[in-house]
């Protein structure tokens, strides 16, 4: 045992008297928050505003200004992914959203729609480490997106649920049948309630310094408030989905799970609530981050959160909890949308032409897209087979390169075989591509657009890049075992699984990329 926690202190470089404390009295509960689309900046833009859960992480809490998810597809997928992983996409597996959950063979429980489950995850995650040291540790995972809601625990089977666009449901990799508390959940309809309602600000209408008439905004069409839900229920509940209120609805679901689990109850035993909020991303893509329907959304999540946390620590001790909250990625504005960020002079990129003149020739050899492809900003390539059809695939990459650097908008094309050898501190494209791609991905080529430009027919503001408007989100700590403070010092998501696990002293089952952040660590 002492050579066990001699190995632990020299991993870690916790002080003895933190092990004794955590020892002593564990917490009871890990709450994970993860706002979809959050980007650090709103907490300013909006501090003095923020007098619910969101101000009050960041005034109590130990907040790093200087956060980021440091890979390159900033999408929702790879960011859950990492969040309590402690590992980059390279080495989880999940790489984008379309190589994300989808799984014919984990079909929805009474739910006709698309299956889902973390067969593509790779590794463990900090629920993994829990139940290691306490296998009578429990998780509940929850979101709108199921995504969301798989992927924060990688492939551990718990209680995860998400919304299918009328309820909360789940897939048979996790269970048969749905527990009584989600069917009652389900039962009292909130998401159809809203059928005629009206999405209207919060606050007085002075409160809010965006213009509400901006045509750039929800693609020209209904970006004026107030937003009016359809009247039918059914329509009511999948339209939800666009408006703050489906935070509200995923909260109230994930107490309801805390009550009905009993999670967090039990003394001498931590366990853990993950809640990824989509609503944030699904208004930052609709208006845009500059818009005053995304200032709306941050003041309802805030007030949405502080009713959480105000219910949470009615029925758990507050001084037991430890809450961390960051985001997925960030968001960029639409080209030259008046915007706080230096958008003005960019454009669409369109590569159509330049892939179509590229694979011409192939295909007609019969190269076809299971031998060579571009998705997802990379070209794919077996490399075998194009060397057998006579090709040279160092030579066929280089000119897909050479290619597509001509076409406006496009500030690189790497040779994924290179990233390695550029200065990856100061050249964060080629060291987020590097943290992107798993040694087996067949990729050659890594594809990034210039900062603010988008790729041709995406009329809304998206994210997906690996500039810092799509990569930097907050990332904070909050309750037991933390130390309260503001540090400007980078840090990123995949940090925050390891300081939780210096915090609950947990060992990590693999090697992590992610470091402990020791100053949040009390």
């Amino acid at each position: 045992m002492l050579r066990h926690a001699g190995f632990f202190l020299s991993v870690f470089g916790l002080a003895p008297s933190l092990l004794a404390q955590t020892a002593a009295r564990p917490p009871q509960l890990v709450v994970f928050l993860t706002i979809d689309q959050l980007r650090p900046d709103y907490f300013q833009r909006f501090e003095n505003q923020l007098t619910g859960g969101l101000g009050k992480l960041a005034r109590e809490g130990a907040v790093f200004l200087n956060g980021f998810q440091d890979h390159a597809n900033t999408e929702t997928a790879p960011g859950h992914a990492s969040t309590m992983s402690g590992r980059f996409p390279r080495s989880t597996g999940i790489v984008a959203n379309s190589a994300g959950v989808e799984d014919r063979q984990a079909p929805l429980v009474g739910d006709r729609g698309q299956g889902a489950s973390p067969f593509r995850f790779r590794g463990t995650t900090l629920i993994d480490w829990m139940r290691i040291r306490n296998p009578a540790t429990r998780a509940l995972s929850v979101s709108r997106k199921d995504r969301g809601a798989i992927l924060p625990l990688g492939r551990a089977h718990q209680e995860v649920y998400w919304y299918s666009g009328a309820r909360f449901t789940t897939s048979t990799y996790y269970r048969d049948t749905l527990p009584d508390w989600v069917n009652q959940f389900n039962a009292r309809k909130l998401p159809q309630r809203f059928a005629g309602a009206r999405w209207e600000p919060v606050l007085a209408p002075n409160a809010y310094p965006e213009p509400d008439s901006v045509a750039t905004e929800s693609a020209g069409r209904d970006f004026v408030f107030p937003h009016l839900f359809p009247a039918d229920s059914a329509r009511a509940a999948a339209w939800v989905q666009e408006t703050p209120m489906m935070d509200e609805i995923t909260l109230g679901f994930a107490l309801a799970g805390v009550q009905a689990m009993s999670l967090g109850a039990t003394d001498g035993v931590t366990d853990m609530l993950a809640i990824s909020l989509s609503s944030t991303d699904a208004v930052g893509h609709r208006y845009g981050p500059d818009s005053r329907e995304l200032h709306d959304q941050i003041i309802r999540v805030d007030r949405y959160l502080a009713a959480f946390f105000d219910s949470l620590f009615a029925l758990r001790d507050s001084t037991r909890i430890v809450v961390a909250l960051t985001a997925d990625h960030g968001v960029t504005p639409v080209p030259n949308a008046k915007s706080r960020d230096p958008n003005q002079g960019t454009g669409f990129v369109d590569l159509t032409p330049t892939l179509q003149a590229f694979f011409a020739p192939l295909r007609a050899r019969g190269l076809g897209e299971n031998v060579v492809a571009y998705s997802i900003d990379m070209l794919f390539m077996d490399r075998e087979t194009v060397r057998a059809s006579g090709t040279d695939p160092d030579a066929l990459s280089r000119a897909f390169v050479n290619a597509v650097r001509a076409v406006p908008g496009v500030m690189r094309a790497d040779l994924v075989s290179e990233l390695a050898r550029h200065d990856t501190t100061r050249d964060y494209v080629a060291r987020r591509w590097l943290h992107m791609i798993p040694p087996d991905l067949p990729a050659t080529v890594a594809v990034t657009l210039k900062p603010y430009w988008l790729w041709n027919g995406i009329p809304i503001a998206t994210h997906g890049s690996p500039h810092d408007s799509d990569a930097r989100v907050p990332i904070i700590f909050w309750g037991y075992g933390v130390k309260p403070g503001r540090h400007n010092r980078v840090a990123r998501v995949v940090d925050m699984a390891p300081t939780l696990a210096a915090i609950l002293r947990v060992a990590p089952l693999e090697r992590l990329d992610g470091l402990v952040l020791r100053e949040a660590v009390r």
